[in-house]
C-alpha cells in the first residue's frame, strides 16, 4: 500500500532526500533536455514531436489571449512553466521501468522514482509559488494603489466582500494542492492495487487512464492560474 509520506532514501548531512525530491530532479533534467533539443534541432518544417509541443503551446497562447488580451505575454510563461512541470512530474510516477528501481528498507520496497505530485509537500510548495506570482504580477501591472482597492474601499458593502476575496485567496493555497495531490495520489493507489491483485492486463488501461488523469491535473493547474492571473491583473472597477 502506498504511503502518504515520501520515502526516505539517504541522508545528505542533516538533509533526508527521499523518491519524490529524485523525482523532480528527473523532471528538471527532462524539462530542461526537452528545451534544449528544441532549441537545438527546431525546423521551418517541423517534425513530429516539434508539431507536437508547438500545438500544445499554440493551444494554450490562443486561450490565454482569448481571456487575458494584452496581458497573455505577462501570464502565459507561468501557465505553460507550470504545465510541464506537473505534466512531468505526474508522468514520470508511472513509469515500469524507473519506478521498478529501488531499494528495501526491511520488508518494504522503496522505489528510487516516485511522482511528486504525490507528495503534499511539492503540491503545496507549488500552489504558494502560483499565489506569489499571481498577487506579484497584479501589483506590477494596477500598481501598489490599484491591487489594494481590489479588496480595501470605504464602500460599506464592498469592504466586506473584498476582505472575504482576501481570505478565499490563501484558501487557493489549499484547493491546488490537494486537487492535485488528492488526484495523483488516489491514481497511484488504484494503480498499485490492481499491479498487486492483476499481474498484467488490468493494470494497462489504468496506467493509460491515468496518463490521461495526469495530463488534465496539469491543464486544470496551469488554466486555473491564468485564470486567476487575469483577474488579479484586472482593475477593480471592471
Amino acid at each position: 500500500m502506498a504511503s502518504l509520506a515520501a520515502d526516505p532514501l539517504f541522508n545528505i548531512g542533516p538533509v533526508t532526500v527521499t523518491n519524490t525530491m529524485t523525482d523532480m530532479v528527473l523532471v528538471d533534467i527532462l524539462i530542461f533536455s526537452l528545451a534544449y533539443f528544441i532549441y537545438k534541432h527546431h525546423k521551418l518544417v517541423p517534425g513530429f514531436m516539434q508539431a507536437i509541443i508547438e500545438m500544445i503551446i499554440e493551444t494554450f497562447y490562443d486561450m490565454t489571449q482569448s481571456v487575458a488580451g494584452e496581458r497573455a505575454k505577462k501570464i502565459f510563461p507561468f501557465a505553460m512553466t507550470f504545465f510541464f512541470v506537473v505534466l512531468f512530474a505526474n508522468w514520470t510516477g508511472l513509469l515500469p521501468f524507473i519506478t521498478a528501481i529501488g531499494v528495501y528498507h526491511g520488508e518494504e520496497f522503496h522505489p528510487f522514482i516516485r511522482s511528486a505530485s504525490t507528495d503534499l509537500n511539492f503540491t503545496f510548495s507549488l500552489a504558494v509559488i502560483s499565489l506569489v506570482a499571481t498577487h506579484s504580477m497584479s501589483i506590477r501591472v494596477l500598481g501598489l494603489k490599484g491591487y489594494l482597492s481590489k479588496f480595501f474601499t470605504l464602500h460599506p458593502i464592498h469592504l466586506p466582500i473584498g476582505i472575504l476575496e482576501l481570505l478565499l485567496e490563501f484558501a487557493k493555497i489549499i484547493s491546488f494542492s490537494f486537487r492535485l495531490f488528492g488526484n495523483i495520489f488516489v491514481g497511484k493507489v488504484m494503480l498499485l492495487s490492481a499491479t498487486s491483485a492483476f499481474a498484467f492486463f488490468l493494470p494497462i488501461p489504468v496506467l493509460f487512464y491515468e496518463f490521461f488523469v495526469g495530463f488534465v491535473q496539469a491543464a486544470i493547474f496551469a488554466l486555473l492560474t491564468m485564470a486567476f492571473m487575469t483577474i488579479m491583473t484586472t482593475r477593480a472597477e471592471h
